[in-house]
């Protein structure tokens, strides 16, 4: 048996990101059968988003070797003891919109951004442009992530609840979703 709940953890973090004003689209819970690596998934976006064009996808991944460590961490230190807070897993936070007519310039989007995710959310900012044919124009998707550590020991003592994370990620989707109609031109304002 587990010593640590990361159902319940990925359960509570489903309600803790409704209180952040986010609406809980679809989640997923896969194992490699091989290795026993486990990922678990959840679709959301912002409460004012539900309509497009924004949507978020949080995921949290698990391999088996860590969580070997942390329960041997947990075992070492004893029933009432404190286990190492130096044992993490990722979770990846990514913020996906539709491809943009009228993209931002990178560097100030990546600049603004930074700004608005601090220290909490460090964010990466991407693009790829798309051709569908040679004599098409490119469609430019910008892409958003962020990875975060997330500690099994706050995670176990009951006390890692993102909070500070879930803030910064609503700020960076309404900034994105003020911007939008601008960056989406014509085919966001035909909607």
């Amino acid at each position: 048996m587990a010593v640590i709940d990361l159902q319940g953890f990925v359960a509570d973090l489903k309600d803790h990101v409704a209180e952040h004003g986010f609406h809980v689209h679809d989640e997923r819970h896969f194992i490699e059968t091989y290795t026993n690596r486990q990922t678990w998934e959840v679709d959301l976006h912002p409460d004012r988003a539900c309509d497009g064009p924004l949507d978020m996808h949080v995921a949290l991944e698990i391999d088996p070797r860590t969580l070997i460590t942390f329960e041997d961490e947990v075992i070492r230190v004893g029933e009432h003891g404190e286990p190492d807070d130096s044992i993490i897993v990722p979770a990846t936070f990514a913020f996906a919109l539709p491809p943009l007519p009228a993209g931002p310039d990178l560097l100030l989007l990546a600049t603004q951004l930074a700004g608005i995710g601090g220290p909490e959310l460090p964010l990466e900012v991407s693009a790829v442009d798309s051709f569908a044919a040679v004599t098409d124009a490119p469609e430019r998707a910008i892409g958003i992530v962020s990875r975060v550590s997330v500690s099994l020991s706050r995670i176990y003592l009951g006390q890692e609840v993102l909070c500070d994370v879930l803030d910064r990620c609503g700020q960076v989707a309404e900034f994105l979703l003020d911007h939008a109609p601008t960056w989406l031109g014509d085919s966001y304002n035909d909607r």
